[in-house]
């Protein structure tokens, strides 16, 4: 969906029945963010820094990982 800051922003094809969310990955670091609202899911891997980051990057991407979400979903 994204790569920002060497952040790759990626859905699962099996996901689409789950609320809207968003999984990151970077190095050995993963995390999943919920999107409505934006509240971390799981993390492993990054600091608690690096997250608050990761969390600053979704912000303004909200909508664009929403509209995403619903056209790769809406597919299915």
């Amino acid at each position: 969906v994204l790569r920002i800051r060497g952040y790759r922003f990626f859905f699962f094809r099996n996901e689409g029945n789950e609320p809207i969310h968003i999984h990151i990955e970077r190095g050995d670091g993963y995390c999943k963010f919920w999107i409505n609202p934006i509240a971390l899911a799981h993390s492993s891997g990054f600091l608690a820094a690096e997250i608050n980051n990761i969390r600053k990057l979704i912000v303004p991407n909200q909508e664009k990982i929403t509209e995403a979400w619903n056209e790769y979903f809406s597919e299915k």
